[in-house]
């Protein structure tokens, strides 16, 4: 029979090389700035209608 402390790193071992196996996904990051989307800047919300609020009264 084998001594628990022989088990217990046979199962440590065990437990470090399924970690390593797992499969993993690598996520491609944009390398140059323009790839990234463009944030809006002030200037181009002008051409769009201006926002408001519209009450209505559906009081008899």
């Amino acid at each position: 029979m084998l001594d628990a402390f022989i088990i217990e790193e046979l199962k440590r071992r065990e437990r470090l090389r399924q970690e390593h196996e797992r499969p993993t996904v690598q996520i491609p990051l944009p390398e140059e700035e323009e790839e990234r989307p463009k944030r809006r800047s002030g200037d181009e919300d002008e051409d769009k209608p201006s926002r408001g609020v519209v009450v209505i009264d559906l009081s008899v």
